[in-house]
């Protein structure tokens, strides 16, 4: 049952929560990952190649999720990969048994750990986007026949933040049109911002969900604001993780008020806690939810 998909439709608050693969074999951490999570959340997105930095992709990854008994989403990018690889991966992924994706452009490969690969960019995110609702209907992007078609669920990215707002708000509708079926938002600390952003889409009548990126110190906070495009930790908070004596709760707490503030705005939340999974079950408790 793809649970994920079921609550999405039925209008459930939904939560999801990403984990990012090993950059070698040892898939230890990762099953202790979602050890952390396994009953807390609806599904779990496994990141590709997040910031160019090699590492296992992320289709072997859900493949493990769906065993470990959780609902993947399949994070794809179309940096590394012509529309061929692309295509033969979206169906490789549904003979898995993986059905939700993620459609993303990427990060450019100088911003990685291989700065001398090259990039590929065959499609962007909407016409990946387009790729899988053809691949749905049963024909690939040269219109050939499919034998037997997916039923792939697929999502986009946005950033709510964004200064100007503008071009993040086109790129979302032709996202729509394309077929995005929901959204995962860039981290969000402004609530007021965010609200300001929904109040814009909502006609648009597709799920969002909010992204929470969990801080685990003042440091990290500033270090977004500064290099990460569409992301605003407020002055107060990063006050808070600075002067508090317990960084971890901090973070916690901090997390937690903010999906509460949230939680009547949105269809979900997405938690990126970069490694601290195991403070994702405490998030939700003190959020009241689960």
């Amino acid at each position: 049952m793809n649970i994920f998909r079921e609550k999405l439709t039925q209008g459930k608050f939904t939560v999801t929560c990403e984990v990012a693969p090993p950059k070698g074999v040892d898939m230890t951490e990762f099953h202790k990952e979602l050890a952390h999570i396994k009953g807390k959340v609806d599904a779990v997105n496994v990141t590709d190649l997040q910031s160019s930095v090699m590492k296992v992709n992320s289709l072997v990854p859900c493949y493990l999720i769906k065993q470990a008994g959780l609902v993947p989403v399949l994070q794809m990018v179309c940096r590394d990969r012509n529309r061929l690889a692309l295509q033969s991966d979206l169906l490789s992924a549904y003979v898995l048994g993986i059905e939700n994706v993620l459609c993303l452009t990427g990060d450019y490969p100088t911003l990685g750990d291989h700065p001398e690969a090259k990039p590929v960019f065959d499609l962007d995110s909407v016409q990946l986007i387009d790729a899988v609702v053809r691949l749905n209907a049963g024909k690939d992007l040269a219109g050939k026949d499919l034998t037997g078609n997916p039923d792939l669920f697929p999502g986009a990215v946005v950033t709510p933040g964004g200064e100007p707002l503008e071009p993040q708000l086109i790129k979302m509708e032709k996202k729509i049109k394309a077929g995005a079926k929901f959204f995962q938002t860039q981290a969000v600390f402004d609530v007021a911002t965010f609200e300001k952003f929904m109040k814009i889409v909502r006609p648009w009548n597709v799920p969002v969900l909010a992204g929470l990126v969990v801080l685990k110190t003042a440091g990290m906070a500033k270090f977004m604001n500064a290099n990460i495009s569409g992301v605003n930790v407020p002055e107060a908070l990063i006050n808070e993780m600075k002067n508090a004596p317990d960084k971890a709760k901090a973070g916690v707490s901090i997390t937690a008020r903010i999906i509460k503030d949230l939680k009547g705005m949105c269809a979900g939340i997405h938690i990126m806690p970069l490694g601290w999974t195991d403070k994702v079950p405490a998030i939700l408790s003190e959020a009241g939810i689960n």
